[in-house]
């Protein structure tokens, strides 16, 4: 077994929370920006033709995926080889901060449309990037004994984090956004990214590697890419399978978020203001549920906490579906039961990846993690459409009337994940990750 590149020795409590906390920091890009506010505000009919804008705020997403899913391993490969993760790490932080709070000079006019466009892909691809070199950090404050809790922990505060910040912003700004409500906005999520990230540059530092390597160049990296890759499929074959699996899962998670407000906007009823509410409830109890989850992750391991919750998703996705007639009451039971299971299983799917890198590894192997859900990120969306042809088609009916059919292709998205990653095994136990920390 190669050496594994978690820690040896415990590291402090405030060393570990300053590591969690930058996810706490950097979620109102995702929550505020991409989710709630500023992604909705660029759609709006200031910018133009909605319809068109959309399409073409989608084409520019598209684009910046493909970056993404380019860029990660190599960049991450490099943070490896040259021991600059946190430097890395710092910088983007930094970059990603700017870019949300320039997102102020997007004036409400067609004009402004494509700077509010370019920065939003460019921010998606610094973040994921970012996260790419702060996934890898995890080998710095956990040990094979409380890696699962560690990364529920930064996941869970992650939850509440978007939440307090979008809440703040209503309290400050109101719920009824206008466009200089919406800009001021930008400036606080730019100045919540500088402040709580602090922490984590200031008590976690570079761990320069034992054998350094120059640079390879953009052609050599990828060759050194594609070597690790056959070396992992000869040496820990069972990573390359998991990456498989957490990239189908994981997508089926994203769509549980993506296509919940829609659905309960439409298939449900739900007024605006009700839609901001559930959402504030379903992240509170993501949040708390994956920190809970993350102690179960290391006494039982993570991959019958994935199995466990991708299950229940499944079972309570299907139940959305079966018991539509209900209404409200439905999709605000089934849907908060649901949110217990997403965050966990995404909080098991790094530990568990983190017990499987090899020592020198961490960002590449996290890059391939983020290359590996860019490249299936289509199923859930393309699905979530298939099932509502397939209900017109069944019931006859437009598009509203059938769209509950969609969350039926969410299922299936997660039924193949959990299929696929029943066959993968469980990551080596605490005491055996240890043994190789002693051997070496």
């Amino acid at each position: 077994m190669p050496t594994t590149a978690l820690a040896s020795t415990k590291a402090s409590k405030g060393k570990v929370f300053a590591w969690a906390l930058w996810d706490w920091g950097t979620q109102p890009f995702a929550s505020v920006i991409t989710t709630f506010v500023f992604a909705v505000y660029l759609v709006s009919d200031a910018f133009g033709d909605p319809d068109e804008r959309t399409k073409q705020l989608a084409w520019a997403t598209a684009v910046a995926g493909i970056f993404i899913a380019l860029l990660a391993p190599v960049l991450g490969q490099g943070s490896d080889r040259r021991g600059r993760r946190m430097f890395n790490l710092r910088w983007q932080t930094w970059a990603l901060a700017i870019i949300s709070a320039a997102m102020y000079f997007v004036a409400p006019s067609p004009e402004y449309f494509w700077l509010g466009a370019i920065l939003l892909a460019g921010g998606n691809i610094v973040q994921e990037i970012a996260n790419v070199n702060y996934y890898a950090a995890i080998d710095q404050v956990s040990t094979p004994r409380n890696v699962g809790r560690v990364s529920g922990l930064g996941w869970g505060l992650g939850y509440l984090g978007g939440i307090t910040i979008l809440l703040l912003i209503i309290v400050v700004r109101g719920s009824d956004f206008s466009a200089s409500d919406v800009r001021i906005a930008m400036l606080i999520c730019g100045a919540w990214t500088l402040l709580f990230t602090i922490p984590l540059f200031v008590t976690v530092k570079d761990k320069r590697p034992d054998h350094p390597v120059p640079s390879l160049g953009v052609i050599g990296s990828y060759r050194e890419l594609i070597a690790s890759i056959r070396r992992l499929w000869r040496t820990t074959p069972n990573t390359i399978f998991f990456l498989v699996a957490s990239a189908l899962f994981r997508d089926g998670l994203a769509g549980v978020f993506t296509f919940g407000g829609i659905l309960a906007a439409v298939t449900f009823g739900f007024e605006f203001s009700e839609v901001v509410t559930f959402g504030v409830v379903a992240n509170v109890v993501a949040g708390v549920a994956t920190m809970l989850f993350g102690l179960l992750d290391d006494r039982i391991g993570p991959k019958k906490v994935i199995i466990f919750s991708l299950i229940c998703l499944v079972l309570l996705g299907t139940g959305v579906f079966v018991f539509h007639d209900g209404g409200k009451p439905v999709f605000w039971a089934l849907g908060l039961l649901m949110c217990l299971f997403v965050g966990p299983a995404q909080s098991a799917s790094r530990s568990f990846l983190a017990r499987l890198m090899p020592d020198g590894m961490s960002g590449e192997i996290f890059g391939l993690y983020a290359t590996t859900g860019r490249a299936v990120s289509f199923l859930s969306p393309l699905l979530f459409g298939v099932g509502i042809i397939i209900g017109q088609a069944v019931l006859g009916s437009s598009e509203e009337g059938a769209q509950y059919w969609g969350i039926l292709g969410i299922v299936v998205v997660l039924l193949l994940g959990l299929v696929v990653a029943i066959f993968v095994k469980q990551p080596p136990k605490a005491a055996e990750l240890e043994a190789t920390l002693e051997a070496d």
